[in-house]
């Protein structure tokens, strides 16, 4: 059994004229605007790891509305999200898998699953205006307790045969998503639901922190995030909080924020971004060491 790695985050926002604006001042290349055949849009953020960030907006309510009620899970934990948390904020760590048929199955007999399988394509479009179409097949998984996060496993059923190169180079410098911080009341609890979630091995788990291949997990209780970030954070059975990307030099990252005017500071080398309308988490900055 392999750990599955890293796919994506879902980060909700109000919009995405307002997403795609912070997240450009911020130094990112932001991608074109992606629609769901259920009523969502999205402009993500691919990192040169395979890694993306996924700001989602509601495109069309209504179709949202039809897509709920026949059981969608995807939206409806989007909405139930938004109903507890506002418009912003991050509400879902997404894992890699070859088959999320089999996921499913480990998700029902582990008392875990979020509701029924979800298989959607979507026209991708690349820097260069090319398309091609992606599909999905999605498991998802959360506990009875899990008001303000839930996570799934996506299955790249077709990989968009285009070229999403320019989309993966940054201003920022940003290559990667190193970690993934959240809070929780019962940390250790909760890492055990993440790593059955990620159909993880015994040694993925070592303190607080889930190991995958790509990227580490890791979460505290919320005086624990404070004192790490100097960012205030709401208590939750179970949230995702902030976001740490690896960059080759946080000096060139510091001029560009300074000369946009975006609010952040530095905190054991790090720059820290806390969330803002666009950006639903903090956004960390480390260096490669």
């Amino acid at each position: 059994m392999t750990t599955h790695p890293l796919d994506h985050l879902v980060l909700p926002t109000r919009d995405l004229a307002t997403a795609r604006a912070r997240l450009a001042a911020l130094g990112f290349t932001v991608a074109p605007q992606g629609t769901h055949p259920f009523g969502t849009v999205n402009c993500c953020i691919y990192l040169a790891d395979g890694s993306f960030i996924e700001p989602l907006a509601v495109g069309d309510s209504a179709e949202v509305d039809r897509a709920a009620a026949a059981g969608n899970v995807f939206v409806g934990r989007d909405r139930a999200f938004r109903a507890r948390n506002s418009d912003e904020g991050f509400s879902a760590v997404v894992f890699g898998t070859g088959n999320a048929d089999a996921d499913h199955s480990t998700y029902l007999d582990a008392g875990i699953s979020a509701g029924r399988r979800l298989d959607f394509s979507r026209p991708f479009v690349d820097a260069s205006g090319c398309q091609d179409t992606a599909s999905f097949r999605l498991a998802f998984a959360a506990s009875p307790d899990m008001a303000d996060a839930f996570v799934f496993a996506c299955e790249r059923v077709n990989a968009p045969k285009v070229d999403r190169s320019a989309l993966e180079v940054h201003e920022n410098g940003a290559l990667a998503i190193r970690e993934i911080v959240g809070v929780a009341t019962d940390p250790a609890g909760k890492l055990r639901f993440l790593a059955q979630a990620a159909g993880a091995t015994e040694d993925a788990v070592a303190g607080d922190r889930l190991v995958l291949p790509n990227a580490v997990l890791t979460l505290s209780e919320p005086d624990g995030f404070e004192r790490r970030f100097g960012v205030p954070v709401q208590p939750s059975t179970l949230r995702f909080a902030a976001i740490v990307f690896s960059v080759n030099r946080i000096e060139p990252l510091a001029d560009l924020l300074a000369a946009g005017d975006v609010s952040h500071h530095l905190r054991d080398g790090r720059i820290v971004v806390p969330p803002a309308p666009g950006q639903g988490a903090t956004f960390v900055f480390e260096e490669i060491s």
